[in-house]
């Protein structure tokens, strides 16, 4: 029984891709169909980094094929991703080597934030994307120590700055600047965001998919000025379940409501604790707290993290979980969020309302 290309993009429409729940069709996805006798080969495009699950997904499509194509040869599916840029805030200009920016962002301090945010960006590195981290908490600067990054950024035309690199991360941070770790950084509200401003548009970022900006916890200075004027695509929240941290990350979400970025989703940090002894998992800051704070808001639940001793060491060392243990139970959480988090923002509507109003005015 003969067929055609047709036949099998038709085929592909009863086809659902694990990852957006839609199927390969109408997602975009399916490229370069060619049927030569009864053999089909095909490109699946992604859009959004996927590495460690290409295989997953080929083999899925080459099975459905034969499946439903009768008198289908050989199959042959490559799969590949490719990650555009996607809309931000009316009026505000792109940056630079910046494909997407992703604000890692709590309520309040002390609930993983900085964590959450480096394993995250380097799980999209893991899955294949070209990826940076912006250290946004002036005041409280932890990513060269996550990253195990030391010495200062140098300059090639004495205007900008190279980024810093480990782990496949190129990084910013104004902990790059400073001397020594116990250097306080005095400094009022308007040059804060005006370091912000600098480390952002001042450093040569090459080629980047997505930047994550960890943000200092709260609802102040940097967060306004990063609605105003740094294009972000979307902002993922941490929160613990426990309700304080939860009533704080709810105030963060509200203001990125308000000054017009969109919500990724929400990560609930130290979700469980699983005894190191017995194996006894307990809910130490309480159970659901971030999956009804989504109900309540009609965010998405991008996942929940434990509260595990590994993470924290893993960190302070320099070589967080992702890197330090790949393989790791923990490590494919993070993959599994940060795929998540890809997926949102591939799916992302091409246009935000205006964020600010324009004021105008006149004499009478």
């Amino acid at each position: 029984m003969s067929f055609n290309e047709a036949d099998v993009q038709s085929a592909l429409k009863n086809l659902i891709d694990p990852n957006t729940k839609k199927d390969f069709v109408s997602g975009k996805s399916v490229k370069n169909i060619k049927v030569n006798g009864s053999d089909v080969s095909l490109d699946i495009l992604l859009g959004y980094p996927a590495k460690s699950v290409w295989d997953e997904i080929r083999v899925l499509v080459e099975l459905h094929l034969k499946a439903v194509l009768p008198g289908v040869g050989k199959v042959s599916a490559n799969i590949s991703s490719k990650v555009v840029p996607h809309a931000v805030q009316r009026g505000v200009k792109l940056v630079e080597g910046v494909k997407n920016i992703i604000a890692v962002a709590s309520g309040k301090g002390g609930v993983g934030k900085s964590t959450t945010a480096v394993n995250l960006a380097l799980a999209l590195a893991a899955e294949g994307a070209r990826v940076g981290v912006l250290d946004a908490d002036i005041y409280g600067p932890s990513q060269p120590t996550m990253l195990g990054i030391t010495g200062q950024p140098t300059s090639a035309d004495g205007k900008t700055m190279e980024p810093m690199m480990n782990h496949g991360l190129q990084a910013m941070s104004i902990g790059f600047m400073i001397d020594g770790d116990d250097t306080p950084m005095v400094w009022r509200g308007p040059m804060v965001t005006q370091a912000l401003d600098q480390l952002l548009h001042q450093t040569r970022w090459d080629n980047l998919d997505y930047l994550v900006v960890d943000l200092p916890p709260g609802t102040g200075d940097i967060q306004l000025t990063l609605a105003q004027k740094v294009p972000v695509t979307g902002a993922v929240i941490v929160t613990t379940p426990q309700d304080i941290a939860l009533m704080d990350a709810r105030k963060g979400l509200k203001m990125f409501e308000k000054v017009g970025i969109k919500i990724v989703g929400i990560v609930e940090n130290m979700s469980t604790h699983i005894c190191s002894k017995c194996g006894h998992e307990e809910h130490i800051f309480g159970a659901g707290g971030g999956e009804k704070m989504c109900a309540d808001y009609d965010v998405e639940f991008l996942g929940g993290l434990p509260l595990d001793i590994r993470i924290r060491e893993q960190a302070d060392s320099g070589k967080p979980t992702v890197v330090a243990d790949p393989d790791g139970e923990i490590a494919k959480i993070y993959k599994k969020i940060a795929r998540r988090i890809a997926v949102k923002v591939a799916d992302m509507a091409q246009d935000h309302s205006a964020a600010f109003p324009k004021i105008v005015v006149q004499n009478s």
